[in-house]
């Protein structure tokens, strides 16, 4: 069975967890289809944006915990080793916009990938929820690098130790998510923000991600230096020239991503 369904829309590649009789929670094979149509994502040319959402009634409630139980199983650490690291790795690492439509709850692993995306939207009736405290597990998936970044180290540590559910609209408030927008309306508005994403300067775009994962890190000294690297870069690109003869021409530009 295909746990993971690609299709492609003009220069955006839609992604969808695909399980949905568990929730779409993740298996080993989920996983590693996950991390193919990933790479799919970021050695593809002609995608420049990803969205990434869940079949059914849910977005993701984690990992599939009868394969963890399993005694001929490959085991927790494999599982989070060779499973969602690589994942999350690989949605900071493409240097496209990945836009996260969070269709259903977003629970464990599920939230945390989500989180991990560039911009994240809900449905109006979505709940996320850290889910690892109530089983005795810590938060992985990047889950304690990415929500103290969005949220304040208070608030999540409240959330993680409390495994508090929250609402979509309570998550965009406190700043966990970009968005939220209406259950009926998520999958047409989410793909049009694909849409409008793909459409842009990708190579700026990239470039800016690629800042923003540097800046978890640096020094203002040295987010300077690499803005300033960066920028000159963004220059070289057939974008750039194309968005200042559009402005000079009055005209509206026609990015490539190149």
């Amino acid at each position: 069975m295909t746990f993971i369904i690609t299709e492609i829309e003009g220069s955006v590649l839609k992604i969808t967890l695909n399980r949905p009789d568990k929730f779409n929670s993740f298996n080993r094979e989920m996983a590693l289809q996950m991390q193919a149509a990933l790479d799919k994502a970021a050695s593809d040319k002609t995608i420049r944006a990803v969205y990434i959402t869940g079949a059914g009634k849910a977005f993701c409630a984690g990992q599939d915990l009868s394969e963890v139980v399993d005694p001929n199983g490959i085991g927790l650490e494999r599982i989070v080793t060779e499973h969602y690291n690589p994942m999350i790795e690989k949605i900071r690492n493409i240097e496209k916009p990945v836009i996260c439509s969070v269709n259903g709850v977003a629970a464990g692993a599920g939230a945390n990938i989500a989180l991990s995306c560039d911009v994240v939207i809900a449905g109006s009736s979505v709940a996320f929820i850290q889910a690892f405290s109530k089983i005795g597990l810590i938060p992985d998936s990047g889950g304690t690098f990415f929500l103290p970044r969005l949220i304040g180290f208070g608030k999540a540590s409240a959330l993680m130790m409390l495994g508090d559910k929250i609402s979509a609209h309570d998550a965009e408030k406190m700043g966990m998510i970009y968005k939220v927008i209406a259950d009926e309306n998520l999958q047409t508005e989410g793909f049009a923000i694909a849409k409008t994403l793909a459409d842009m300067p990708t190579i700026g775009i990239g470039l800016t991600k690629r800042l923003l994962n540097q800046s978890m890190n640096n020094t203002l000294e040295q987010q300077l230096a690499a803005e300033g690297t960066e920028q000159i870069n963004a220059s070289k690109s057939y974008d750039y020239q194309e968005g200042v003869n559009a402005f000079l021409e009055k005209r509206k530009p026609l990015f490539k991503g190149e």
